[in-house]
């Protein structure tokens, strides 16, 4: 398939700026695959759709306060530095995107707090924008992450065209969030808030946790027209024993298992068996999901409404069939869903 029919007109006020009240409260459109119907409902009757037994896997990447504001030393020139992945803990070591890059050489020394708390050398260019960077710091590691929460902010979208606030450091991150390492939500958990997880509990239906870090190269633009030419970038991911053994028991009594968002399908499609059982597995990712793709694990998907010509709406539509997303697509635009990732959601059965 070709990038350019995933393109489509999305109103730019239907880009959600804030979340819902309550977490549940967002709308979810269900689209069933067998009969083609798609209906309008509210998260919180997700209850309604799995039964005793059924699975839904989940990703507890934690987002950290990845976006700084610095100044460069002798010009003090504000400078945005997003912060991807640490490269060593010990050198402090980090894989950064800078803005405005231009500036922004070898050698530099960035400043950060109001009373320069906080100092980097750039100690290599990577990519146009990219750079490694080590912070300059004596204390303790556990200081060393205390200041990162105090100087950084929660990374918000670009399209999200607002400052973060305090509400948006609980709100930009799932109720379940463990391991950290994201630089984005894995945003179709964003729906479930602790009341909705034990009422789903209380039916029977069983999560099993994985690990997937998601990075900027989600949100990266696909440049090429030939899907198959476009290379995703690698996000760390981690699938244990654990999930595997909910996983694989309830596929073998025939429960369903469904997918909280695009991510957690990610890592299950990393690390399959020749039986499609799950099979724990640690390491990098850079899969890339696009039509027609047979999918091993998961029968079901939760996944929120993406921006046109992204490697998560193309997935989408690997899971639902081309036709029947675009279609859905057409109806969310029309009944004014709320797009990205504090806009609604979307349930694939």
């Amino acid at each position: 398939m070709k990038l350019s029919q995933f393109r489509f007109d999305l109103p730019l006020n239907l880009i959600a700026q804030n979340p819902t009240k309550k977490r549940e409260d967002s709308r979810m459109m269900v689209i069933d695959r067998k009969t083609g119907t798609i209906e309008n409902k509210h998260f919180k009757e997700i209850i309604d759709y799995f039964d005793d037994k059924d699975v839904f896997v989940v990703n507890n990447t934690k987002v950290f306060p990845a976006r700084m504001y610095g100044r460069k030393e002798k010009t003090g020139a504000k400078i945005e530095v997003f912060l991807l992945r640490e490269l060593n803990k010990p050198n402090k070591l980090w894989d950064v995107i800078v803005d405005p890059a231009r500036k922004i050489r070898v050698g530099n020394k960035l400043y950060f707090g109001e009373s320069d708390e906080l100092v980097a050398e750039v100690i290599d260019n990577t990519t146009s924008r990219g750079r490694t960077i080590r912070f300059l710091w004596d204390g303790t590691d556990e200081e060393f992450r205390g200041m990162l929460e105090i100087l950084g902010e929660t990374p918000l979208p670009k399209y999200i065209k607002r400052k973060p606030d305090e509400e948006d450091k609980e709100r930009y991150q799932t109720v379940y969030a463990k391991h950290e390492g994201a630089v984005a939500a894995p945003t179709a958990g964003l729906h479930f808030s602790k009341e909705l997880i034990k009422r789903l509990e209380i039916k029977g239906i069983r999560f099993a946790e994985t690990t997937l870090h998601t990075g900027l190269g989600t949100f990266r633009p696909i440049e090429v027209e030939d899907l198959s030419k476009h290379k995703m970038d690698a996000d760390y991911y981690r699938v244990e024993q654990t999930a595997c053994d909910i996983v694989n028991k309830a596929k073998e009594k025939g429960h369903r298992i469904c997918s909280i968002g695009t991510t957690t399908m990610r890592s299950m499609e990393s690390s399959f068996t020749a039986q499609k059982l799950l099979k724990p597995s640690e390491g990098w990712t850079n899969h890339f999901i696009h039509p027609p793709y047979n999918f091993n694990i998961a029968d079901a998907l939760v996944t929120n409404f993406h921006l046109p010509k992204t490697s998560l709406l193309i997935m989408a539509c690997a899971f639902a069939g081309y036709d029947l997303m675009m279609e859905a697509y057409k109806k969310a635009i029309k009944d004014k869903y709320r797009f990205f990732s504090y806009g609604d959601a979307m349930l694939i059965i």
